[in-house]
């Protein structure tokens, strides 16, 4: 079965499609990626999913399949949105 991983760096995305041999899980497509220079670097600790959900490294993948690997957020979009909110009313009371 074909499956494509992908992981979104700051600067670049990396994408590749590997060929597994059914049954595979996220976390076998995630070893097969391991293997790959071309994503060196990567946290491969981090949140994964499939098709944008969140998914658990035994869950099992079909063929077509495209397994994410989330990078964590650098802020907490509620606090960076109060920070942008409150440095908003300065600029307007100013």
């Amino acid at each position: 079965m074909l499956i494509e991983v992908v992981a979104a760096g700051t600067r670049h995305a990396i994408s590749k499609s590997y060929s597994i041999d059914p049954p595979a899980t996220v976390g076998d497509a995630l070893a097969r990626a391991m293997l790959d220079p071309a994503f060196a670097g990567v946290d491969f600790a981090a949140a994964v999913g499939v098709f944008g959900r969140i998914a658990r490294v035994d869950a099992p993948l079909r063929d077509g399949d495209r397994v994410e690997i989330y990078r964590p957020l650098r802020e907490d979009p509620k606090s960076a949105r109060r920070r942008r909110a409150a440095a908003a009313s300065r600029s307007v009371r100013s």
